[in-house]
């Protein structure tokens, strides 16, 4: 029995290193699409990347998608790539919305053309819903982006669900809530908290500035929401899904978490700094995964109390590693 062939674009982020880790344990073939710049970092799939192939592409450039499909023809694509970090999205609009939009629509056209067979998988975000029109969200809350990112991500869902009728590909978009892990960007918040706190406790700063603590978001785990894209692609029919834990924390909760497993206060060492609130702050995004969990059978399986911890713990290994 051939083992199946799966294509991630954005394979070296986060949520590409745990679905290619996940993939190959369930004896796919996984191809990662990589863009051909000076600054690609391997860090995150540096411990499987022998057993990866990587293949260059690009989500601006057309050509090397239909390449790369009519070359290695995957029965499954997991398009993860993206401007995915938010404030970036104020400073680069038009950039976001080649990749993060118009990227999207390179990759179904090829898709359409070279092989209307495979089954695709569109990463959507929950902030798609931004100013919310309802709490929880679900698969049939009306989308109000509140950044370039977000707008861009509507445009790609929707595209999605376009081709998927329009031509009858199987094409799903997971809408993930924010999910994190010690693979997470040191730009994001819980990142940025988890690695703050570490430094702090090691004597390496003295202060964490923030924007807005009262923000809050729907934090889950990246290893736990990588299956929950495979399960889609399992189905008998494509479609959908909100996937979220269905619970809020705050980002002064993750400083009490983070600072707290290390026996700090982090009352002492959090600073508010303007400089770091968004110019329109989205809602109260939590979401209802009722639908994943009836028909995928999907649940998550870290809390947040446990997924801040680990991310703790792997920030303090990695600087009494690099400082020791």
């Amino acid at each position: 029995m051939t083992s199946k062939k799966a294509l991630i674009t954005g394979v070296t982020g986060q949520d590409g290193s745990y679905l290619a880790e996940f993939l190959l344990s369930q004896g796919y073939d996984v191809l990662g699409m990589v863009r051909r710049t000076s600054t690609v970092n391997f860090d995150r799939i540096r411990h499987i990347q022998d057993k990866i192939t990587i293949v260059p592409g690009d989500l601006l450039d057309q050509m090397s998608i239909l390449d790369i499909l009519r070359e290695h023809r995957p029965e499954e694509i997991y398009n993860l790539a993206a401007q995915s970090f938010v404030p970036t999205s104020w400073k680069q609009p038009v950039l976001t919305g080649e990749f993060t939009a118009l990227g999207v629509t390179r990759v179904l056209e090829a898709v359409r053309i070279m092989d209307p067979e495979a089954r695709f998988y569109q990463a959507s975000s929950s902030e798609m819903f931004g100013q919310v029109r309802e709490v929880p969200q679900t698969e049939n809350t009306p989308f109000y982006p509140r950044s370039p990112y977000g707008v861009a991500k509507v445009y790609a869902h929707w595209i999605t669900v376009n081709y998927r009728e329009s031509y009858n590909l199987f094409a799903c978009s997971g809408i993930l809530f924010n999910h994190e892990s010690p693979r997470r960007g040191l730009e994001f918040v819980t990142h940025k908290v988890t690695y703050g706190a570490a430094r702090i406790k090691l004597g390496l700063d003295d202060e964490l500035r923030l924007g807005n603590v009262d923000a809050r978001r729907d934090w889950g785990y990246a290893g736990d929401y990588v299956q929950a894209m495979w399960l889609m692609l399992q189905q008998d029919q494509p479609d959908d899904y909100v996937i979220a834990t269905g619970q809020t924390h705050s980002v002064q909760r993750l400083c009490e978490v983070a600072f707290g497993h290390l026996g700090l206060d982090w009352h002492k060492y959090v600073v508010s700094d303007p400089k770091f609130i968004r110019p329109a702050e989205v809602d109260m995004l939590v979401g209802d995964a009722s639908k994943a969990h009836a028909k995928l059978g999907w649940e998550p399986s870290v809390t947040f109390e446990e997924l801040i911890q680990m991310m703790v713990d792997a920030d303090m290994k990695e600087l009494q590693a690099s400082t020791g």
